[in-house]
C-alpha cells in the first residue's frame, strides 16, 4: 500500500469517526437532573431571603379559593376620583352613548358588590385617545392595596396602521408607508405585561362590597365597561366542534394573505419589511427592494400582535397555513396565539409553536398527528391575528426571574460579609455563622436544575440560553458542599448571575418572520414553497451579478443635478437605519412642501473633514460632535445660523444650555440635535433594606456613605477614568474616554465657570473652581468611590444602589435588566444648598449637558445657503423630531430611544409622564460649556489633573492651578493663530 493511499484512508477514517461521534451525540438524550430536586418544596421561604409581593405568592396565599361562575358588572359612572388627573363622563363618544374619560395621573375608584368569595378576572373595554402615542399603563388596587407587585404595571396597547399606500422611489425600490394611529374600541383582561403568566391575572375578592381602583400611571384612557369576570377556560378543539354548525361550503377555496399587507398592529414597529435572502419569499427580487414580509426583530415581546383581513365565499370549515421563519434562537421556539375575529376559537390555537429553522417553514396549524385544525367561518370578511405568547416558557421564565432575584439577595448578603474582593486565604465561616445563606444556595441550586429540565423538556433540546442556569446550579452545588469555594469564586458568581439575567431576557424574546398566511378549504392542499440546491444556487448567481449594477446603499429618491436645478446634499454621520427613515420623511414631507430636492447619504465621521477641505462636502451635515460647529467656524467652514430670518423662532424649541457649545462671539454655528445629561438612578429595594432615603444634596449623599459602604456596597459617580456609563458625545470638553460631566456639574454648582467671559483663559483656578476640583477628587481619595466600574452590571446586582449617569442608562436597564423591574427609579442629581437674599434655602442642581448638532457647511452660493436653512428649519420642527424619534425607536427598539434636544418634541416621545417631569426638571438646571480656540486642551488636562490626584495623591489645589496654566497657554496660542483678541 503506497503512502498516498495510506494518507487518504487515514483522512477518511478520521472524518468517519467525527461524523459517527456527531451522530451519537445528536442521538444522546439530554441529561436529567430530576434526582437533585425530587421532593423539594419550592414554596418554602428562607428566613431573611424572602421574595415578597410576587403573583405566585399571592395565589399561594389564597390556595383554597374557588372560581365563582358569575360575572359582576361595575357601575362605571358611580366613581370617585383622586390625584392630579381627573375623570369625566363623555356622551356620544366614538359611537358610544356614554363613556368614562380618565386622564393621566388620575386614581378612579368604584365600589362593587361581590356575590361570592373567590378568584375573578378583571376585563376592560376601552379606547386609548390621541396623546403621545405610547401604550397606556394602569395600576390596579383592591380595597386600597396593591394585590401583588406586578399589578402596578398593567399595559394596554394602541392600534397602528399604514398611513397610505407603499411608494416606489425613482430607483424602483418600494418604500413602506408611515405608521399612523387607528382609534377604535378594544378589550383586554388585566394580565402580565411581560407574558410570564399566559393566563389573565386572577384577583381574590371577599364576598360583599369591595373597592377597586385604576390609577393612570401613563396616558389617558376612555372606559366603556369594567367587568369582574368569572374565571373560564378556552374550550378544547373537540368541545369547539360540538358547538358550531355543520357546513361544507368553500371546501375548494384558497386565499393567500401576504404578511406585508397586514391591516392593524399593536406597535408602529411591526410594519412591512424586505428580505432578499431566499428565492421563495413572495414577492422576490434581486434587483430592487420589495416589501415581502413582516415581523422580525421588533416582533419579540409578549402581547405584540399583527392582524390581517381576509374574506371567504361561503359558510364552512377552513384550515390555516402560516409561512414563517424563526432563525433567531437555536434551541428555542417562538409561539403565537391565533385569534379569529378577536377570539381564540379553541385552546389548541392559544399556542402555535415555530421551531428554529434557517429557512422558511410552511406550517399548517394541526394536531400532533398532522391533522389540520378546521375553523368554522361564515361567508364574508374576517380577521386573523397572531399574538406573541410565551406559552409554556412563561412559567419557566417566571421561576427564573424569581431565582435571579434571590441569587442577587444571596450575593448582597455575602458582599456584606466578604466585600467585593474577599481574601481567599481567610475562613469567613459562612456555613456556621450564616447557615441561612447555605440553605438558600441549596434551594436555588435545586430550583435552577428543575428550570433546566423544564426548559429542555419544552424545547426538545438543551438550548444555549439555559446553559447559564446550569452553570450557576453547578456552582451553587459546589458552594454548598465546600463553602470555602465561595470566596475564591465570588467574582465569577456575580458574573454568572448577570449572565443568568441576560439569558432570561433572551429567552423571553419570541421573534418570528411572516411571509404569508394561507386560508384554505378542507378539500384543498396548498403548495408549500420549497427550493432545491439548484434553485438556491441560481438565485445567488443572479444576486451576485445584480450587485454590480444595483446600488443597494441608495436611499430613497436620488436626484441628479441638471442645469440650474440645484440639489441639496445632506450627510448623516450615524447609521443607515437613521438615514433611511430621514430620507423617507424628506421625500414624503419636505420635498413636496418646499420643492427643494435633497439627496441624503450615510458617511463615516472621519470623511467629513477631508471632503470639506477638498470642496466636495455636503451642504448640511447631521449628528456632528458638539465641538465641531465652532471649530469649523474658526476656519470659516461653517455658517452662522443667526444670519437667517426666523432663527429666534427655531431656537425657541431648545434650552439655551443645549446650544451654548455652538456659540462663538455672539454667533451660533450649530443647531442642537441630540443631548445628554446626568440623573441619579437608585435601587428602591436596597435603600429600603438599609433604611435610607434618596439623597437630595451632596452632603446627604456623604451622610449615607458609611451605611452603604459598611454593607460593602458603594456609589457610582462619573469618573475621569472612563466608567462604562461614560457619555459617548464627541466633544473637546468631554471626550469619549474620560467622563468629566460630574466635575463640570460641581464646578457650576459651586458658582464657577470654565472660561472667563471673553473666552481668553480658563477659570478653573479660581476659588470656586479649586473647591469643586478638590471635592470631586475627595469622593475617590477620601470616600473610596470606585474609579472604574461597570455601572449597569453593578446596579443590577444591587452592589451599587446609587449611580449617577446619563439618562440614557434608563433605556439600557429597561431592556437588559428585566429581573429588577419595579425595583429602581431615577431622580435629580444631588445639589448644593444655598440661601437667597430672602433667607430661603434652595438647591442648585446645575448639570452638564452635551450632545450632537446639525451644521451648515459654508458656501458662497446664497441660494444653497437659503435652501439649507429651509431644510434645517424643517428638521428642527417638533413634529419632524417626534416622527423621527418614534420611527427610530420602532425600528431599533426602546434601547435606541431618540434623545432629541428639542424640548417640545421630547415630551411627546415614549417616556412616562413621571419620567418626563423628572427629566424636564433636571433639564431646566443644565449648563453647557462654550467651545473656545484650543478648548481640546481643557478636557485633556483636567483629566490629567484628576488622575494625578487620584493615582499619585498630589495636592489638588496645586495640581489644578498647574494644569490651568497649560490650558491658558494653548488657548493663547490658538487665539493668536486665528487672529483673535487675547485680552
Amino acid at each position: 500500500m503506497n503512502k498516498n493511499l495510506q494518507k487518504f484512508l487515514t483522512v477518511v477514517g478520521v472524518v468517519a469517526a467525527i461524523v459517527l461521534l456527531c451522530v451519537l451525540l445528536s442521538l444522546r438524550k439530554a441529561d436529567s437532573f430530576q434526582e437533585k430536586y425530587a421532593g423539594t418544596d419550592f414554596t418554602k421561604e428562607i428566613i431573611g431571603l424572602e421574595h415578597t409581593g410576587t403573583y405566585n405568592g399571592y395565589l399561594n396565599s389564597h390556595a383554597d379559593a374557588v372560581n365563582p361562575s358569575k360575572d359582576v358588572e361595575v357601575d362605571l359612572f358611580k366613581y370617585e376620583v383622586e390625584g392630579e388627573g381627573s375623570a369625566k363622563v363623555e356622551t356620544d363618544y366614538e359611537g358610544e352613548s356614554k363613556v368614562l374619560y380618565t386622564e393621566e395621573e388620575s386614581l378612579v375608584t368604584w365600589t362593587v358588590n361581590i356575590p361570592e368569595t373567590g378568584f375573578y378576572n378583571v376585563y376592560l373595554e376601552y379606547l386609548i385617545p390621541e396623546s403621545r402615542g405610547v401604550a397606556a399603563e394602569r395600576a390596579f388596587y383592591i380595597n386600597g392595596e396593591l394585590p401583588f407587585d406586578n399589578a402596578l404595571n398593567l399595559s394596554f396597547a394602541r392600534i397602528w396602521t399604514d398611513g397610505g399606500n407603499k411608494r416606489v422611489d425613482n430607483q424602483g425600490n418600494e418604500i413602506r408607508p408611515s405608521q399612523v394611529e387607528y382609534f377604535d374600541w378594544q378589550s383586554s383582561y388585566l394580565k402580565d405585561k411581560l407574558g410570564y403568566e399566559v393566563e389573565p391575572y386572577k384577583f381574590y375578592f371577599e364576598k360583599g362590597p369591595n373597592e377597586i381602583a385604576l390609577e393612570a400611571t401613563n396616558e389617558p384612557m376612555v372606559l366603556k365597561s369594567v367587568t369582574i369576570k368569572a374565571v373560564t377556560e378556552i374550550p378544547s378543539y373537540d368541545e369547539y366542534k360540538t358547538g358550531v354548525p355543520s357546513a361544507n361550503g368553500g371546501a375548494d377555496y384558497l386565499t393567500v394573505i401576504q404578511g406585508e399587507e397586514s391591516t392593524y398592529r399593536s406597535e408602529s414597529s411591526l410594519y412591512a419589511k424586505y428580505d432578499r435572502s431566499s428565492p421563495t419569499t413572495q414577492p422576490s427580487s434581486v434587483m430592487h427592494t420589495v416589501l415581502n414580509y413582516t415581523g422580525g426583530d421588533p416582533w419579540k415581546n409578549s402581547g405584540q400582535w399583527i392582524e390581517w383581513d381576509f374574506e371567504v365565499p361561503a359558510d364552512g370549515y377552513y384550515n390555516i397555513m402560516v409561512k414563517g421563519r424563526q432563525n433567531y434562537q437555536r434551541g428555542a421556539v417562538s409561539s403565537r396565539a391565533v385569534y379569529i375575529d378577536g377570539e381564540i376559537p379553541f385552546k389548541e390555537m392559544s399556542e402555535v409553536a415555530f421551531a428554529y429553522s434557517n429557512d422558511w417553514e410552511c406550517k399548517t396549524i394541526s394536531d400532533e398527528n398532522g391533522t389540520p385544525y378546521s375553523v368554522f367561518l361564515t361567508a364574508g370578511k374576517h380577521t386573523i391575528r397572531l399574538e406573541n405568547t410565551l406559552g409554556g416558557v412563561g412559567a419557566i421564565l417566571s421561576d427564573l426571574e424569581d431565582s435571579t432575584f434571590r441569587l442577587n439577595q444571596i450575593y448582597r448578603k455575602l458582599l456584606v460579609l466578604t466585600g467585593a474582593n474577599p481574601d481567599k486565604y481567610r475562613d469567613y465561616k459562612i456555613n456556621s455563622d450564616y447557615p441561612e445563606i447555605i440553605d438558600a444556595m441549596e434551594m436555588e441550586e435545586k430550583r435552577l436544575y428543575k428550570i433546566v429540565d423544564d426548559m429542555t423538556l419544552f424545547s426538545g433540546q438543551k438550548s444555549d440560553q439555559i446553559a447559564s442556569a446550569q452553570t450557576v446550579a453547578v456552582q451553587l452545588e459546589r458552594f454548598v458542599r465546600r463553602p470555602q469555594k465561595i470566596t475564591t469564586e465570588f467574582t465569577t458568581f456575580k458574573d454568572n448571575i448577570t449572565a443568568l439575567g441576560t439569558a432570561q431576557l433572551n429567552m423571553s424574546e419570541t421573534k418570528l418572520d411572516i411571509d404569508y398566511i394561507t386560508v384554505f378549504g378542507t378539500d384543498t392542499k396548498p403548495a408549500k414553497d420549497k427550493t432545491n440546491f439548484f434553485g438556491k444556487a441560481w438565485y445567488e448567481i443572479r444576486s451576485f451579478f445584480a450587485s454590480f449594477v444595483v446600488d443597494y446603499n441608495a436611499v430613497g429618491d436620488v436626484y441628479e443635478t441638471e442645469g440650474d436645478d440645484e440639489v441639496l446634499k445632506v450627510w448623516v454621520l450615524t447609521g443607515r437605519d437613521q438615514v433611511t427613515i430621514l430620507k423617507a420623511m424628506i421625500d414624503e414631507e419636505f420635498i413636496p412642501q418646499s420643492g427643494i430636492k435633497v439627496n441624503a447619504e450615510v458617511i463615516a465621521q472621519d470623511a467629513l473633514l477631508n471632503a470639506v477641505l477638498a470642496g466636495r462636502g455636503p451642504n448640511v451635515v447631521l449628528s456632528v460632535g458638539a465641538d465641531q460647529p465652532v471649530n469649523y467656524a474658526l476656519r470659516h467652514a461653517s455658517e452662522d445660523l443667526t444670519q437667517f430670518e426666523g432663527w429666534e423662532e427655531v431656537f425657541s424649541h431648545y434650552s439655551e444650555s443645549s446650544y451654548e457649545q455652538y456659540r462663538l462671539d455672539g454667533h451660533i454655528y450649530g443647531l442642537p440635535e441630540t443631548q445628554t445629561f446626568n440623573v441619579m438612578f437608585y435601587r428602591k429595594d436596597v435603600l429600603d433594606e438599609l433604611e435610607l432615603e434618596v439623597p437630595n444634596t451632596w452632603d446627604e449623599l456623604i451622610e449615607l456613605l458609611p451605611t452603604i459602604q459598611g454593607n460593602n456596597l458603594t456609589v457610582g459617580i462619573p469618573t475621569a477614568a472612563g466608567a462604562s456609563n461614560a457619555g459617548a458625545a464627541s466633544t473637546q470638553t468631554m471626550s469619549n474616554i474620560p467622563d468629566l460631566s460630574m466635575y463640570f456639574s460641581l464646578l457650576y454648582q459651586y458658582g464657577g465657570d470654565m472660561y472667563n467671559e471673553a473666552g481668553t483663559h480658563t477659570t478653573v483656578d479660581t476659588e470656586a473652581g479649586v473647591a469643586a476640583f478638590d471635592d470631586y477628587v475627595t469622593y475617590f481619595n477620601d470616600y473610596g468611590l470606585p474609579v472604574i466600574y461597570d455601572a449597569v452590571s453593578r446596579f443590577r446586582s444591587g452592589e451599587m444602589p446609587i449611580v449617577i449617569g446619563p439618562y440614557s442608562m434608563y433605556n439600557t436597564l429597561m431592556v437588559s435588566a428585566p429581573e429588577i423591574r419595579g425595583l429602581w427609579d431615577f431622580t435629580l442629581i444631588p445639589g448644593t444648598v444655598y440661601t437667597d437674599e430672602n433667607g430661603e434655602e434652595y438647591i442648585d442642581r446645575s448639570d452638564f449637558i452635551t450632545g450632537s448638532a446639525t451644521m451648515m457647511i459654508a458656501s458662497d452660493d446664497d441660494s444653497i445657503k437659503q435652501k439649507s436653512w429651509e431644510f434645517m428649519k424643517w428638521w428642527a420642527q417638533p413634529d419632524t423630531q417626534i416622527r423621527f424619534g418614534r420611527e427610530i425607536e420602532a425600528l431599533l427598539g426602546s434601547s435606541a430611544r431618540y434623545a432629541t434636544a428639542n424640548r417640545d418634541a421630547f415630551s411627546s416621545l415614549s417616556w412616562s409622564s413621571a419620567d418626563i417631569k423628572v427629566l424636564n426638571e433636571q433639564w431646566d438646571s443644565t449648563v453647557g460649556i462654550r467651545e473656545v480656540p484650543g478648548g481640546y486642551y481643557t478636557g485633556r488636562h483636567i483629566s490629567n489633573a484628576i488622575r494625578k490626584c487620584i493615582n499619585e495623591k498630589d495636592d489638588s489645589r496645586e495640581t489644578i492651578i498647574d494644569y490651568s496654566i497649560k490650558i491658558d497657554e494653548e488657548i493663547l496660542k490658538k487665539r493668536t493663530e486665528f487672529g483673535m483678541s487675547t485680552d
